[in-house]
């Protein structure tokens, strides 16, 4: 069997309507994160990945600022968002609503992204570039992930880490929303 790579055309044609595309039960929260190319490429990822919802918290840019929509690339339009001051309480309300607030964080506890199995809904929390999600935000989690490193880098970009735990994530919570 031979490969043939898609035509855009092809590609376009097996996207899933937005009127029936169902989401994953996953919002994530971003604290704090300074890069708005990182913003941008979070909100393609979402996009891509069919959360439910990207909330921008503290200092985190949001649209539509300059420099997220070249990354983005029109994923700041088609992805829901929220800008919050404050991330506790968006937290808060998740956890109300039975969401699991899992941070993707090096923490004592965390394990690693693959073998991790949410509960049910979640909230995944993203921290700031240098400084990880901030402690106050440790003490409301249910959990945390990591993606173990065998490199001499001790971490991922934020943007790139995003990818890999959201698409585990997803297929975690039942991968029905697959296209293929």
């Amino acid at each position: 069997m031979g490969l043939r790579k898609l035509t855009h055309e092809e590609v376009v044609r097996r996207q899933i309507p937005r009127s029936r595309m169902a989401r994953v039960p996953i919002v994530a929260l971003l604290d704090n994160i300074r890069s708005l190319n990182n913003v941008g490429a979070i909100f393609r990822t979402a996009d891509g990945a069919g959360i439910e919802k990207l909330w921008l918290c503290g200092i985190t840019g949001y649209p539509p600022q300059g420099g997220i929509a070249a990354t983005a690339l029109g994923a700041e339009d088609s992805m829901a968002w929220e800008y919050a001051s404050d991330a506790a309480d968006v937290i808060g309300r998740y956890k109300a609503l039975g969401y699991q607030v899992v941070l993707l964080e090096q923490a004592e506890g965390a394990v690693a992204y693959d073998a991790f199995m949410p509960a049910g809904p979640v909230c995944l929390v993203l921290g700031n570039e240098v400084e990880g999600v901030a402690d106050t935000l440790v003490k409301l989690a249910d959990a945390a992930i990591e993606i173990p490193m065998a490199g001499v880098k001790n971490s991922l970009n934020v943007a790139a880490a995003f990818a890999v735990a959201v698409f585990h994530l997803r297929r975690s919570l039942g991968d029905s929303f697959s296209m293929l």
